[in-house]
């Protein structure tokens, strides 16, 4: 391969509008809103503002899975925020998440309306909310944390890291896509290691630790994540398979997983979701807003 022309930086860097692959146009170095718009609120007090992307199925697991167990007030309406076309951007939505990512959510059921943003301060929120999903005895809570922090923190390099570079930059860089293959590798075999001895990342009970991680690692591990399987070699981490396999199994989750969806597979998608009976009576304007209501 031939050696590229080295890069010097500018002493002062500047934005070029048009740099920055597939997403140049809603990526910028300011904060704050581009137009005004008012986001929707549902009937549910849980009001969540999202898209699919891996950040986003966390949340909507979170919710299945209390849904699962029983937990009627944790009924929700999620809106569909499409980045692609800088929703996110919007004075409603950066008034709820100035740091306008996605996902974010309103908790109305108190008498002033709670706006949560982050994905793991929301799964926070709502493990403590209804006292589910994150273990009680002090050791098992705190690995929880420790997974759910470690999720945190590895993604970027997963996603904005390897990803961008391999799936979504402008052009190939040998450097950047060898660096972050080789620590999303690295992060891949910690996971194996811890999970070769424990059922979930907390040990012996599901928890959000897993809810975070599995939509990024998960998916990954499964080949569904940049096309990149056979590029890292995915299949080699057995564990990490079994419990992505396990998880994907329950049916909360294959039902978070659909959430905000609008590719893919039409049976795999549900463009929003206000009430339990959508995933049955699933019609094309919950694919698409701009297909005409059938049901399916």
């Amino acid at each position: 391969m031939s050696q590229q022309e080295e890069y010097v930086p500018p002493k002062v860097w500047t934005w070029d509008a048009e740099n920055g692959g597939r997403f140049a146009k809603i990526n910028r170095p300011i904060a704050g809103p581009t137009h005004e718009k008012t986001l929707p609120v549902g009937k549910h007090p849980l009001q969540l503002y999202s898209v699919a992307t891996p950040n986003g199925v966390k949340v909507t697991v979170m919710l299945e899975e209390l849904l699962e167990l029983g937990h009627a007030d944790a009924e929700y309406d999620a809106w569909l925020i499409n980045i692609t076309e800088g929703d996110q951007f919007s004075s409603g939505y950066v008034e709820i998440n100035p740091n306008s990512k996605i996902p974010v959510m309103v908790d109305r059921s108190g008498a002033t309306p709670l706006r949560i943003f982050e994905s793991g301060s929301i799964l926070l929120h709502l493990a403590n909310r209804f006292d589910a999903f994150l273990p009680r005895d002090p050791r098992a809570r705190t690995e929880a944390m420790n997974w759910l922090f470690w999720q945190m923190g590895s993604a970027p390099f997963l996603g904005g890291g390897f990803g961008h570079f391999y799936a979504y930059a402008p052009f190939k860089i040998e450097y950047a896509i060898n660096r972050f293959a080789m620590e999303v590798k690295r992060q891949l075999d910690v996971l194996d290691r811890h999970l070769a001895e424990h059922a979930y990342l907390a040990g012996d009970e599901y928890s959000i630790a897993d809810m975070a991680t599995w939509p990024w690692y998960g998916a990954l591990a499964k080949g569904l994540l940049y096309e990149a399987g056979e590029f890292l070699q995915v299949q080699t981490y057995g564990h990490v398979q079994r419990w992505a396999d396990a998880i994907a199994e329950r049916p909360a989750a294959r039902r978070g997983r659909m959430v905000n969806r609008v590719w893919g597979e039409p049976s795999e998608q549900l463009f929003e979701r206000h009430d339990a009976s959508d995933f049955e009576l699933r019609t094309l304007d919950k694919l698409d807003p701009n297909a005409k209501a059938t049901t399916l």
